[in-house]
């Protein structure tokens, strides 16, 4: 009996951690065109990989395959910014309630060093670093609530969760860095509170802030005409 060749899984993996980190960095840009053969010279792989790792992340929402157009990186469309945010608001108000519960010092020293650590980064500049210390803040409200089902959606979600992040920060003004970073200090405080009424409130302006700063880099939902 022949053999059939097996694909290797796991170069399809690094080209898709490779591309997703690139998206999520803006080296690949909103709407920049993903042609196979390109990527697959620019990682040092056969297009097979690179057409798995496409796929995937079409299931993510990162890429949009067009018809006759292929795929592009996805762009944040108006209906994409309210339905992540309106859903993200949800979410992160169930977990600073459940964070709220089972409040304790060493939750509390956690955040407040990833949010000095942000303050830090964005005195510097370092938008890359505040971007990453904005995600890790984030992830460690949905691990601190210790719920199974919420940290299932979480993963499910995080692909979208962390472009929307990546873009809010992108669409930050040097001079607003500062005080994005500092917002975090106001979910810490309101935690810290006691009150989960308050905690949902600040949580909730957290996001709808970044939201509104999207707002105008939103596309329409209408696909401009093949050959427009």
């Amino acid at each position: 009996m022949a053999l059939k060749s097996v694909p290797d899984q796991n170069v399809a993996d690094r080209v898709t951690v490779e591309l997703r980190e690139a998206i999520f960095s803006g080296d690949l840009a909103p709407g920049e065109r993903l042609v196979e053969r390109k990527l697959a010279e620019r990682l040092g792989t056969s297009h097979i990989p690179v057409r798995e790792a496409l796929t995937r992340l079409t299931q993510e929402g990162l890429v949009e395959r067009l018809p006759h157009r292929g795929a592009r990186v996805a762009a944040l469309t108006s209906r994409d910014l309210e339905e992540i945010s309106s859903l993200r608001t949800l979410l992160e108000q169930f977990a600073v309630v459940r964070v709220q519960d089972a409040w304790d010092p060493a939750k509390e020293a956690r955040l407040r060093k990833t949010v000095q650590q942000m303050v830090q980064a964005a005195e510097k500049g370092s938008n890359a670093r505040v971007f990453e210390l904005d995600r890790r803040f984030h992830e460690q409200l949905w691990e601190m609530a210790d719920h199974r089902m919420l940290m299932t959606l979480n993963a499910q979600l995080r692909s979208r969760i962390t472009g929307f992040l990546r873009a809010a920060n992108a669409a930050l003004e040097p001079e607003a860095r500062v005080a994005h970073a500092r917002t975090h200090e106001l979910i810490v405080d309101a935690i810290a509170g006691g009150d989960p009424e308050a905690a949902q409130r600040v949580m909730a302006e957290h996001i709808g802030e970044a939201a509104a700063r999207l707002a105008s880099h939103t596309e329409d939902e209408a696909e401009p005409a093949v050959g427009a």
